[in-house]
């Protein structure tokens, strides 16, 4: 990495583990959140093998870590930001997951020099984590020994174009409906808790040319395409009757074109070639 992308790994770790102090409450407290978990989980599971090994990158502070470990499956639980890490030790403690969870501190774009490579029956990598990066081909490229042969997958990403966020030019807000598509390789200025960092946006045929080699797309689908991002609080319980239209519209839509690629997020699952 050049030093402007270390920089902004020092940047992005800063600021994930200053955020990792309100991370949970913001989290139980918004009702769109829990609807994306609980989507991203579906997906999983649809394809993930009882008794499964994974390996989560960006873990945060251990929700899906500790979700996937209590449905039966073991995580070795990565993430750069200290205070993520630190929040994850204590609720695995408390909550006697020692056996079942493991952790380290690991950026994603240094998974040659993890402690336990493997191999894994999955990779994982949720909210956009990946996005923190402008290296994610070599990221990607990195996957391939760490996961067995037949092994998931299975990343949510931000891509380059988002219905929600371009519909915000009819409020007047220019950045914020343009941000993604001009970003380019200097990638969006983005901030937590007061740090500012740079993200970077990927459309899915720009993952799955990086992982052809290797993988093979089995699940693709979009995730608030329809329902609206989670950034805009209470929308479900304002509109609660818009709330369970769109949410409706979105289960039935999300893996149809063109909605599949143009959400807030999407998730994008491949299969290792024997």
């Amino acid at each position: 990495m050049v030093t402007s992308d270390r920089t902004n790994e020092k940047e992005v770790a800063a600021a994930f583990s200053r955020q990792a102090l309100v991370f949970d409450e913001y989290d139980a407290g918004n009702t769109i959140i829990h609807y994306k978990r609980q989507r991203v989980r579906t997906h999983v599971l649809s394809l993930l093998a009882p008794g499964s090994t994974i390996l989560e990158l960006n873990s945060g502070t251990g929700t899906d870590a500790i979700f996937f470990a209590r449905e039966g499956h073991r995580v070795h639980a990565t993430d750069i930001a200290e205070g993520m890490q630190a929040r994850l030790r204590e609720k695995v403690r408390a909550q006697h997951l020692d056996g079942i969870i493991s952790t380290e501190l690991r950026s994603f774009t240094d998974l040659a020099n993890l402690s336990d490579k493997g191999p894994y029956d999955c990779i994982f990598s949720n909210f956009a984590g990946l996005n923190c990066t402008r290296e994610l081909d070599k990221v990607l490229h990195s996957f391939a020994p760490l996961v067995k042969p037949g092994g998931l997958v299975t990343l949510v990403i931000l891509p380059r174009f988002s219905l929600w966020e371009t519909a915000m030019l009819f409020r007047g807000k220019f950045k914020t409906a343009f941000r993604r598509m001009l970003s380019g390789r200097k990638g969006a200025p983005a901030h937590v808790e007061g740090v500012h960092f740079r993200c970077w946006y990927y459309s899915p045929s720009f993952v799955r040319r990086e992982l052809s080699g290797s993988f093979q797309q089995v699940k693709l689908e979009g995730l608030c395409t329809i329902v609206p991002p989670s950034y805009i609080e209470h929308f479900a319980e304002k509109h609660p009757v818009a709330w369970n239209l769109l949410r409706a519209r979105e289960n039935k839509w999300r893996d149809k074109w063109p909605w599949r690629s143009i959400g807030d997020y999407y998730i994008i699952s491949f299969r290792k070639q024997a």
